[in-house]
């Protein structure tokens, strides 16, 4: 049956910008619904997933999905893709967290820690005690070096520790920041498969990350060495809330918001669509395309070291294995929220909404008492779902005819 005029003109311009921009919040608001009254029928006066404090779970639980989504959401309008953000995330919480731990700034000035150098003492003793009569002067003479050292790097201490967190936050973001840079140079100079590329970065960058925890988790010193605002960033503590929610979710709503008028406001907007709806086109218009996809991947890898400063913010450690499985969850949450793998489409409020339903699932599934592997099926389905919409939105008609 051919299309009308009229349902041409329904379903292109105007009204199918709005219908784009409409499903995500319709797709949240059934889920939220579902799950609210599932738990009013389960546990009467007792559901908890409408209240209060589960909302600010919920968004507290999202914003490290999210701020990685949104840079995601940059890289996939220009038709690419990011395996590595997973690892990306867990390789810059790690670089935050082991710069903490080794009072870097003060490591850089005297080149030793007040934790390296107590510990070298303790070895020095160790030995003393062991050594033989001809041995027990060289054992003593490197017992006061070391004892002497301690003092010149209190002395450092007291002086340059207060750097060591602004310095931390800078090598966690400028980690991420690095990752996304090499994965722009690689796909673009060597003119490969995104997917290929970013593959091979996630091992890449997992490796990285065992490489600088020695195989272990980077654990800094709760109470001295991790900074107060880092660790309030995401926390649900009535006393540190910003408007009942914690400051780590409203500085998400304000990095979209930047995100959103960067893309529909900017040249650099205008390119990220145009290399995303057609490369070769792209090009012969004189946007300089391998540039502009470093940019892309770069600018991704921003919001990657943001998510790890989030990651950190929730674990306060260093764990280089926290993000396997990641990307997979950041990449959904753009296409959940109308984004096309094909490229040329998505947008900064569906991501979010996107990001937001699968933490709603989650949290639905959990007041529930709905088991793990349930709950990992269900997000594939969704997933499943989403990707095939995407494939029927994109799917060109032949002969104006539908299929």
């Amino acid at each position: 049956m051919s299309e009308s005029p009229q349902s041409t003109a329904a379903n292109s311009g105007p009204w199918r910008t709005v219908l784009d921009l409409v499903r995500p919040f319709l797709a949240l608001i059934a889920v939220t619904l579902l799950f609210h009254l599932a738990d009013q029928w389960k546990h009467g006066a007792d559901a908890k997933f409408g209240t209060e404090e589960n909302v600010r779970n919920v968004a507290t639980q999202t914003a490290t999905v999210a701020v990685a989504a949104l840079g995601m959401t940059v890289v996939i309008i220009a038709g690419g893709i990011d395996l590595s953000v997973g690892t990306a995330i867990a390789l810059s919480a790690t670089m935050l967290a082991w710069s903490l731990k080794e009072d870097l700034a003060v490591r850089l000035i005297v080149g030793d820690n007040l934790p390296g150098i107590t510990q070298k003492i303790r070895t020095a003793e160790g030995d003393l005690r062991q050594a033989k009569d001809d041995a027990k002067s060289a054992a003593e003479t490197r017992l006061a070096e070391l004892k002497s050292r301690q003092e010149r790097v209190k002395a450092a201490s007291g002086r340059w520790s207060k750097w060591t967190p602004p310095l931390a936050l800078l090598i966690g973001i400028g980690t991420g920041c690095l990752c996304g840079a090499l994965n722009g140079v690689l796909i673009s100079s060597l003119r490969m498969v995104p997917f290929i590329v970013t593959l091979g970065t996630m091992q890449l960058y997992l490796g990285w990350a065992k490489w600088v925890a020695d195989n272990t988790t980077v654990r800094p010193d709760r109470d001295t060495q991790v900074p107060q605002w880092c660790a309030d960033l995401l926390s649900i503590r009535p006393t540190v809330l910003m408007f009942g929610l914690p400051i780590g979710v409203w500085v998400t709503l304000a990095l979209a918001i930047i995100l959103a008028a960067a893309l529909h406001f900017t040249v650099f907007g205008r390119y990220v669509f145009a290399i995303g709806s057609n490369e070769s086109t792209a090009r012969l218009c004189g946007i300089n395309v391998r540039w502009n996809k470093i940019a892309i991947y770069t600018l991704g890898g921003l919001f990657v070291g943001i998510a790890g400063l989030y990651q950190f913010s929730r674990m306060t450690v260093g764990n280089p294995t926290s993000g396997l499985g990641l990307e997979l969850r950041i990449i959904a949450s753009v296409v959940i929220g109308g984004g096309s793998l094909s490229g040329g489409r998505a947008s900064v409020v569906g991501t979010l909404t996107g990001a937001l339903i699968m933490s709603v699932i989650t949290s639905g599934c959990t007041q529930l008492e709905v088991s793990n592997p349930v709950q990992d099926m269900l997000l594939g389905i969704v997933i499943i779902i989403a990707v095939t919409i995407d494939q029927l939105r994109t799917r060109p008609r032949v002969g104006g005819v539908h299929d």
